[in-house]
């Protein structure tokens, strides 16, 4: 790969409408990609799916897209979070998983340049946005990532 890839990568909680779209607006963003498992619960308020594809392309001309492959299986996300399981265990399924899948071959560099990834955690460090990031850019290298 010659040029460079931009991505990005957001979390929805702990922000307002307002600081989210800003965020993404500012920042250049071209489309959002929802790696969320789960994105259609009332809990998601204006990231609910349906809403927030509404709100990306009237607010900032954003695209949306939902990619279930970079999401976590159910399994693997009810073993972290309702389990209590540890960040190591979930990072090495979570890797696993998508070495299976070969996200790398499904997704283009192009298909992620200006693009940011979303999903709920406020704080990359212990989310999987961080490691679909992290694995392509291990894979195509020159991807630069910025966590908004």
């Amino acid at each position: 790969m010659s040029k460079s890839i931009q991505i990005f990568t957001i979390g929805f909680t702990q922000k307002s409408a307002k600081q989210f779209f800003e965020t993404l607006s500012n920042a250049g963003v071209k489309r959002v990609i929802d790696t969320r498992l789960n994105n259609v619960s009332q809990l998601a308020g204006f990231a609910k799916k349906n809403d927030l594809a509404y709100f990306l392309e009237k607010i900032g001309g954003i695209s949306y897209s939902h990619v279930l492959d970079l999401a976590p299986t159910q399994t693997i996300l009810d073993e972290y979070k309702k389990q209590k399981g540890d960040w190591e265990t979930y990072e090495k399924k979570f890797l696993q998983l998508m070495a299976e899948r070969q996200i790398e071959d499904t997704l283009t560099p192009e298909q992620l340049d200006g693009g940011c990834l979303l999903c709920s955690e406020a704080k990359p460090h212990f989310c999987h946005r961080r490691l679909v990031a992290e694995y392509l850019h291990q894979k195509w290298g020159n991807l630069k990532v910025n966590h908004l």
